[in-house]
């Protein structure tokens, strides 16, 4: 078990996206995408308020942040532009914030629960490993390129998904990890692939809004699914 004073919640975000320009600001069903996850970060049962924290660049990202009473971590111009490698360049606050573990939580995912938010950051703390990742379960058949099947259909000779064992897809929305690996470029933990305590939430709530058609889909399963 972790100590829960080590452990920070931080929310990463920027203004460049170039498949859906300024995304985490453009109206959304009456607010923002930053918006939404500040609120419900607001509500957490899990994390102090202190522990959350922003990483942003841009004035009006900090303004959000700001008007949530969240503390900012004031993120570099290189950071804001990076593509993503090397990961202590995206991640610079790895050996500047006084935590020992970070859940990273993204903004992207508008029908994330604060209930699995909290529950994600309680999996981690009880847990012996040193990072956390977000899954959702999947029943269904695989085929590698060259068509071969990668699913065990075990004594069928036809497909039923009530007899296929579950495996488990990346959510890409709640992560945690070892701060001081990152400046090694391990993320999660120092094994290659990783082998993380793996959380199963809802396959709905991992939602993501990467592309236009999921940010106008999004905003209309958020009135629909989450507006109350």
């Amino acid at each position: 078990m972790k100590n829960k004073e080590e452990v920070c919640l931080l929310v990463q975000a920027r203004l460049g996206s170039q498949r859906v320009p300024s995304k985490m600001l453009r109206p959304f069903a009456g607010t923002t995408l930053v918006d939404i996850l500040f609120e419900k970060l607001s509500k957490s049962k899990s994390i102090p308020k202190e522990n959350i924290i922003f990483s942003a660049y841009e004035p009006e990202l900090k303004e959000v942040a700001n008007k949530y009473g969240i503390n900012i971590f004031h993120r570099s111009e290189k950071s804001a532009f990076s593509e993503g490698n090397p990961l202590t360049e995206i991640y610079e606050w790895y050996n500047k914030l006084p935590y020992k573990y970070v859940i990273l939580v993204s903004a992207c995912n508008p029908l994330l629960k604060i209930e699995t938010i909290d529950k994600f950051i309680q999996s981690f703390i009880d847990s012996e490993k040193e990072g956390g990742f977000a899954v959702f379960e999947k029943k269904t058949y695989y085929w590698d390129k060259y068509g071969k099947s990668i699913t065990d259909w075990g004594d069928s000779n036809i497909m039923n998904t009530k007899l296929v064992e579950p495996i488990y897809e990346a959510a890409h929305c709640l992560y945690a990890s070892r701060m001081d690996i990152i400046g090694d470029g391990y993320w999660m933990d120092t094994n290659s692939p990783p082998t993380p305590e793996l959380f199963v939430m809802d396959e709905l709530e991992a939602f993501d809004i990467d592309y236009e058609w999921q940010f106008k889909l999004g905003e209309k399963l958020y009135e629909n699914l989450c507006r109350y």
